[in-house]
């Protein structure tokens, strides 16, 4: 009766501490959350953060989710005690773990945009942030395992630093989007400075089985700089700033990469089967567009024994590309013979092809001429081909080019996309 009594009066207490930090001016809130932060420049070495790339890992992972969002009333229980959605099973996902002596015990995802889109733009507009240069990733399944949830951000904080350095450096990602619940946003304003999408929060979430959200960005391009002003003078457990701009963790393990690409993708056809056949009915459950999607991707005859099957009709309606494109972000410098003396021009390739690619260029560059670009497609990696800029166009302010091959590539150039097309997980292309 005793211990009843105790846990009675420690609810009403949480209750009424609540109420009264809700009636607190936001400014003063924010100010409370900030002082609250302990991030250890010096982690146990114990933990280790890296991409969920094994099936163990990978099922670790979505059972820390399911449990998670189930206790929050964000998903009903699935039979297979794990939470695996369509965005876990593209190329352009990537999911993180932490693990602790061997043991995953927190993790999160970063869904670039893919074929699918964000699960979020079913409910938020995301126009203003589109309108904007730069790749958009929405951060998403954040969880930590219930042991380790009091631990003053031991797990939190190093995610939070793993998912910022990989979208900063590795994933090509400039634009961060959340879509989290109304009792979570402040954390995410206050400490992350994210702005609101809009100001209404959505009453009903389907992708959180139907619970309220609010929607999220951060530009990661003003974040360092927004982070100094806010945390710059800090001691080193409460200096955010250092602690994502200037700190380096031997605890995170970056992927090893031969190109420069943008992704890491994990999932082989045994995974996919696993995951989204024998595990759960998520392939069984799509629509014949978005089945027809998935064939657009992975090509390989090894991944269509495990896609879901296609009807005839929406096969023939979707034809795919000639040449596949890849996704890169390297730099080249292309050469016209005719154009100013010879003038040379500086570009940020983002695809490539068997027979062409596209970048982004500063400078206006001369439509159906020949000449020559030299492109860094890794470390040690250069290719020189000969080429035409056939088109142009341009998106948020940025010059974009389509560039044709003249002739035959050369042996760099051929053995990259052969890489690309036949090693669909990130371990097939480790430098």
């Amino acid at each position: 009766m005793t211990q009843i009594r105790r846990s009675s009066f420690k609810k009403r207490l949480h209750q009424g501490m609540r109420r009264l930090f809700g009636v607190m001016p936001q400014g003063l809130r924010f100010s409370v959350y900030r002082s609250m932060v302990d991030c250890d420049p010096e982690p146990d070495s114990r933990l280790e953060l890296k991409i969920a790339e094994t099936q163990e890992e990978l099922e670790d992972c979505f059972r820390i989710l399911h449990d998670a969002y189930v206790a929050s009333g964000f998903m009903k229980p699935d039979p297979s005690g794990m939470r695996v959605t369509i965005y876990h099973a593209l190329p352009t996902t990537t999911t993180l773990c932490a693990k602790y002596d061997g043991r995953v015990v927190g993790t999160i995802s970063m869904i670039r945009e893919g074929v699918f889109g964000f699960p979020l733009q079913s409910v938020f507009d995301l126009s203003q942030i589109r309108a904007q240069e730069g790749n958009i990733a929405e951060i998403s399944a954040l969880a930590v395992h219930p042991d380790f949830r009091k631990t003053g951000g031991a797990i939190l904080f190093p995610l939070m630093k793993f998912m910022y350095e990989y979208c900063t450096e590795y994933f090509d990602t400039r634009h961060l989007v959340i879509a989290v619940n109304p009792d979570k946003i402040e954390l995410y304003e206050s400490l992350l400075f994210f702005k609101r999408l809009q100001e209404r929060v959505v009453d009903s979430y389907d992708f959180a089985n139907g619970a309220p959200a609010v929607g999220a960005a951060l530009d990661l391009k003003q974040a360092p700089e927004v982070f100094r002003r806010a945390y710059g003078g800090k001691a080193a457990r409460k200096n955010l700033y250092k602690y994502f701009v200037g700190l380096r963790l031997p605890n995170i393990k970056l992927p090893k990469r031969r190109y420069f690409t943008t992704n890491d993708p994990v999932m082989t056809p045994a995974l996919l089967d696993h995951f989204f056949n024998r595990r759960s009915p998520v392939f069984t459950e799509l629509d014949d567009r978005r089945k027809s999607l998935l064939w657009s991707i992975y090509e390989v005859y090894e991944y269509r024994r495990v896609l879901p099957m296609l009807s005839s009709g929406v096969v023939e309606s979707h034809p795919l590309r000639r040449h596949q494109r890849f996704s890169l972000r390297c730099p080249a410098e292309v050469r016209f013979p005719q154009s100013e003396g010879g003038r040379s021009f500086v570009l940020l390739v983002i695809e490539i092809s068997l027979s062409g690619f596209q970048a982004m260029s500063k400078l206006p560059l001369p439509l159906s001429q020949q000449g020559t670009a030299v492109v860094e497609l890794g470390v040690g990696e250069r290719s020189e081909v000969r080429i035409t800029a056939v088109r142009k166009h341009t998106a948020a302010g940025e010059d974009f080019y389509g560039f044709r091959l003249e002739g035959e590539p050369d042996g760099n150039w051929r053995r990259c996309v052969a890489a690309l097309e036949t090693g669909m997980i990130s371990s097939d292309l480790a430098a």
